[in-house]
């Protein structure tokens, strides 16, 4: 039987690579990316591809956005490092994840890159799955502590650190300041609040301008998980089983997020293209998401909306132990294999760049728009700047700040088996279809069944 699924997943690897054929040459198919792992390109000189032998990183990575960062801290350490080269490779999310299942189940480990970039949502079901794809970095000097709690905490396992964290999932709240002013609020009447006010707030608003606070798309219960994480509410137990029927916090939770769509506080979208459409266009106050949104909101060719934007933390749950205006959405981590073909090598490299060089930080957010969770990076002057977009604030430090008071959170190796379940629960009770103690236990039952348990 386990011949049978490798060989499935080694098909299913080649297929992705014959299908990788037809895209552009900035995109490498995850066959080709397997082959660049352990031979050296052929192109440009001999003396290029000598050195590149003794002293080559490779890189896996997907969307120009993380490539294009990865190799500007490739030039910056390679300046410093004569000799050296960063090959980043761009490889699909979901290829990556296929060939890290493919590799470690036939035991073809020396398939895999140097380094490579997980999802943080998957990365610890990953983990613990395939141990031996993943090189311990808990002792190679990397200093965790310098990278928001709540990210680091996504790859550790048993005390033991495997991964370097990388873009902020700190989660924002973004509003139009002039449809608050509209309703005779400021930014700071949405600032430390508690869903109660927010609720009552938000009613206001819409009454007075026709507008509801926020978006989301419909059936994805992100927003959800945004709050369940901010007040440190886990839908999993300490033996990481799914733990969704008689958890007070999770119907809570729920609960809120259903009055905030029954209200018509929050306005649900069919699809993504829907939700960014809804910031754009500016028929919504606002939205609550990871930072990354604010590439989202900037996007706009509607040129009115620059500086009528504003920054602030997200409301909390009312009366609950624990509870915070502050959580985590999506993001990825950086890990090292197991494999690496010089790992002193890319233990420095990380130490340089990564973890080591609010310069480098500087550069990315300034030429990318890269967000870091990379806590020092906050007293730098470009994490300082002011943005005209966002009314002259200096939201970067701002949102460095938000990172380090996110609550650490038990999220299990199903998340995403979570996540779906809990959308279609949502689904349901606003439809009409089922009472909310119904759907919870029709949701648990069906990540059982899904995860074999």
């Amino acid at each position: 039987m386990k011949t049978k699924i490798i060989t499935a997943l080694l098909t299913a690897a080649m297929a992705v690579s014959f299908a990788a054929c037809g895209q552009t040459e900035e995109t490498t198919s995850s066959g080709e990316a397997a082959q660049q792992s352990t031979q050296v390109s052929e192109s440009g000189s001999q003396e290029g591809a000598e050195a590149t032998q003794e002293q080559t990183l490779t890189v896996w990575c997907w969307d120009s956005f993380n490539v294009d960062a990865m190799k500007t801290a490739g030039e910056i350490y390679e300046a410093d490092h004569p000799g050296v080269k960063i090959d980043v490779v761009e490889t699909v999310s979901s290829d990556i994840q296929t060939l890290v299942q493919t590799y470690a189940m036939s035991g073809e480990l020396n398939a895999l890159p140097d380094i490579f970039l997980m999802d943080d949502q998957v990365f610890a079901k990953y983990l613990q799955n395939y141990p031996e794809v993943f090189a311990d970095l808990t002792d190679s000097g990397i200093n965790f502590s310098d990278f928001a709690a709540s990210k680091v905490a996504n790859s550790v396992s048993g005390g033991r650190n495997y991964g370097v964290p990388y873009d902020s999932n700190t989660v924002i709240a973004c509003y139009r300041t002039d449809y608050l002013e509209q309703a005779g609020y400021t930014i700071d009447d949405l600032t430390d609040i508690t869903w109660d006010e927010f609720i009552a707030i938000g009613e206001d608003v819409l009454a007075k301008t026709g507008m509801p606070m926020l978006t989301n798309v419909q059936g994805e219960p992100d927003l959800l998980n945004m709050i369940l994480q901010s007040a440190g509410i886990s839908v999993f137990d300490e033996q990481g089983n799914i733990a969704l029927v008689d958890n007070d916090g999770l119907k809570y939770a729920m609960n809120i997020y259903m009055e905030l769509v029954q209200k018509g506080i929050l306005q649900e979208q069919t699809d993504w293209s829907g939700y960014q459409g809804s910031i754009n266009n500016g028929t919504v106050v606002g939205t609550i998401n990871g930072s990354w949104i604010c590439a989202t909101i900037m996007s706009t060719d509607q040129a009115e909306q620059e500086g009528n934007w504003a920054v602030t933390n997200m409301p909390k749950l009312n009366d609950y132990d624990g509870a915070t205006n502050y959580s985590a959405q999506g993001g990825s981590t950086w890990a090292i294999s197991s494999t690496c073909s010089n790992y002193d090598l890319a233990v420095d490299f990380f130490n340089t760049t990564w973890a080591g060089s609010t310069e480098f930080y500087d550069r990315i957010l300034t030429d990318l728009g890269a967000i870091a969770t990379y806590l020092p990076a906050a007293e730098s002057d470009a994490y300082n700047q002011t943005s005209d977009y966002f009314g002259g604030e200096a939201i970067y430090s701002k949102i460095v700040s938000y990172g380090s008071m996110i609550p650490t959170v038990n999220k299990g190796i199903y998340w995403s088996e979570e996540k779906e379940a809990l959308g279609v629960a949502l689904a349901n009770v606003l439809g009409g279809t089922t009472d909310l103690d119904s759907a919870i236990a029709e949701a648990q039952a069906t990540v059982e069944f899904n995860i074999g348990q």
